[in-house]
């Protein structure tokens, strides 16, 4: 983790790496793979740092930060699909990032605030 704090990603890579195959416990290769999810996404590698977070919430799903991280990338394409003029594939991405952002949500009701103001704007979910 010192490595990836210090910006240097490579080596933090190479650590988590070494770490999926040493540790056995669920709860703990979770956060592995929740933290090499977060370098890809640091490196732009959008399509592995989604592999790495669907595989730390198969091991612990109750990760909103890697739900909050998967819908803030999906978010990120939907834009991206925009400025293509592509508004199709951009609502695709946006119901997809509010499914995950609505995931979050459900497990710590009192954050991802921001999340919540546009699930609520964009009418993709009602809060009471």
């Amino acid at each position: 983790m010192l490595a990836q704090s210090e910006g240097n990603y490579a080596e933090a890579l190479q650590n988590y790496y070494e770490a999926t195959r040493l540790e056995i416990d669920p709860y703990d290769r979770s956060y592995i793979l929740y933290n090499i999810g977060l370098i890809h996404t640091s490196n732009g590698e959008h399509t592995k740092a989604l592999e790495y977070y669907f595989r730390a919430l198969e091991r612990n799903p109750f990760l909103p930060q890697a739900f909050n991280n998967m819908a803030v990338i999906c978010h990120y394409r939907g834009e991206q699909a925009i400025l293509q003029g592509d508004s199709e594939i951009a609502e695709a991405w946006f119901d997809q990032a509010a499914e995950y952002w609505k995931q979050a949500i459900a497990l710590t009701p009192g954050n991802y605030i921001e999340a919540q103001n546009w699930l609520k704007i964009t009418k993709r979910f009602e809060f009471e």
